[in-house]
């Protein structure tokens, strides 16, 4: 599997933007905040690294050409290996996202 989507756990509050940063930081990473308005979309791309993502609010669909379409709500994690192929749709409440690279 290129892709995969860790779920949150049913009945827990999303991680917060400063405990998932420090989350990342303890792993070594460097993470990086983002966010975009409902509806907007990012082409196909792939990137030289292995990418660790969590939405932090709102939704938003990555697109991929081996594991389909993988939603992501509040919470959710997502992982895409090196060299996978994905694009992406942002749902109709915007998305704010932490990511960072392994």
């Amino acid at each position: 599997m290129a892709a995969r989507v860790e779920k949150a756990s049913d009945g827990k509050d999303p991680p917060t933007s400063e405990g998932l940063g420090q989350w990342f930081r303890d792993e070594g990473m460097s993470p990086q905040s983002w966010g975009n308005g409902p509806g907007d979309t990012y082409d196909w791309h792939s990137h030289g690294y292995h990418k660790v993502l969590y939405c932090l609010s709102g939704s938003i669909v990555f697109h991929t050409r081996d594991d389909g379409d993988l939603e992501l709500e509040a919470g959710d994690r997502l992982d895409v290996e090196s060299g996978t192929e994905h694009a992406a749709t942002v749902g109709p409440e915007g998305v704010q996202c932490m990511e960072a690279a392994r």
